[in-house]
């Protein structure tokens, strides 16, 4: 069943609220195709092989997590950005991005659909923000040790985490936020909690995760943020009746 463009913008827009956020790049509709959508590719990153994956595939839209005209990057359509836009205009394909309204969103975003990947209980936010906060609190079902728990994320997200040990002999809570969010780790040392995970690690992380006795994963950019977008997919074809397929290009960082 094909629907107009306008549906898919009008119903993600009103789920993600992307007005309230200050982001670090535009979200909802980076760069225009065809107005009639059946078939929606997600994936977490527009790259050339998701580009090509959708045209495979058929689609009409790639919905993703990470698009493109970050701030910061050079204004110039050359080299691999012409390369992906040239291949997005050839073929008259939407792309539609939505990064921290993603991360954000209570019911299906990135965080609280890790919360569900792990069987975490959410408590709470990590910031004080309850509209824009990207980051969660919260528990384990079953406390555990942290090696316990990093064996889970190894078992849960096919890739082995970042592990360093804190001082607590058992993990009952955890704070936690997808993607490259490692400087929240000084807050989550403020909340009291016994555990931090996200995505990526930066040099100092590794002495604050040491020095006050954190529990702290890195469990991969990619392998965190990869349930938003999913979920974000199977509401447009489940509300809007068009077909969704997400589509994983494997990235080890």
């Amino acid at each position: 069943m094909a629907v107009h463009l306008s549906e898919v913008l009008t119903l993600c827009n009103r789920l993600l609220k992307p007005e309230l956020f200050r982001d670090y790049c535009p979200n909802g509709l980076q760069v225009a195709g065809t107005d009639r959508i059946d078939k929606i590719v997600s994936g977490v990153t527009a790259c050339h092989a998701l580009i090509e994956a959708a045209i495979d595939n058929n689609a009409q839209a790639i919905l993703v997590h990470h698009g493109y005209f970050w701030k910061g990057d050079s204004p110039r359509i050359t080299g691999m950005l012409h390369q992906r836009l040239k291949l997005l205009l050839r073929h008259n394909i939407n792309l539609i991005a939505y990064h921290l309204p993603l991360d954000a969103q209570p019911e299906f975003g990135n965080n609280v659909s890790l919360a569900r990947q792990l069987q975490l209980k959410v408590t709470g936010g990590l910031e004080d923000d309850p509209d824009t906060g990207i980051g969660l609190v919260g528990k384990l079902d079953t406390p555990m040790t942290g090696e316990e728990f990093a064996r889970l994320l190894a078992h849960t997200l096919k890739r082995e985490p970042l592990f360093i040990p804190g001082k607590t002999d058992r993990i009952e809570t955890i704070a936690w936020c997808t993607g490259a969010a490692q400087g929240y780790i000084s807050r989550a040392a403020e909340l009291g909690v016994d555990a931090y995970l996200t995505g990526e690690a930066s040099e100092q992380t590794v002495h604050v995760a040491r020095e006050t006795g954190l529990h702290f994963y890195a469990a991969g950019h990619h392998a965190t943020e990869r349930y938003g977008v999913q979920a974000l997919g199977r509401v447009l074809e489940n509300k809007l009746g068009i077909e969704h397929q997400y589509i994983d290009i494997d990235n080890p960082v």
